[in-house]
């Protein structure tokens, strides 16, 4: 399966648990990873995923709503793409936290979720 592949989003926002986090904000960075056939595809953005509407709808969800978890964001995220590109066959998400408030030494915190979309035209969560 071929993919196209958005890094290193970056925002401003507000999620966490704590009051700091809400008032203050902090930086995420969220990479999505977007599944469909595109082998043998005209060069045609009506035949494609439009990245620029996903990155779009990546940032309307980070910079949004408040969520005290990166998982609930994650969520929404890979839903709402996977929603609103109905070509996409499989979105994988990340969404890093790399100043997440915890006591220790660490390079990043990130939740990550891929999300299939059946058959059917359903949705439902892939292992992994």
């Amino acid at each position: 399966m071929s993919r196209v592949v958005l890094e290193g989003l970056e925002f401003h926002a507000k999620h966490g648990v704590y009051e700091t986090e809400g008032v203050l904000g902090g930086r995420f960075i969220v990479d999505a990873e977007l599944y469909y056939a595109f082998a043998g595809l005209p060069d045609d953005l009506n035949a494609a995923v439009n990245y620029a509407a996903v990155y779009e709808a990546i940032r309307q969800e980070v910079t949004g709503e408040r969520h005290q978890l990166i998982e609930v964001l994650a969520n929404r995220v890979a839903r709402r793409v996977l929603q609103e590109q109905p070509k996409l066959e499989r979105v994988t998400v990340r969404v890093h936290k790399p100043f997440a408030p915890i006591a220790g030494i660490f390079r990043d915190v990130y939740a990550e979720l891929t999300l299939e979309r059946a058959a059917e035209g359903s949705r439902h969560e892939a292992q992994g």
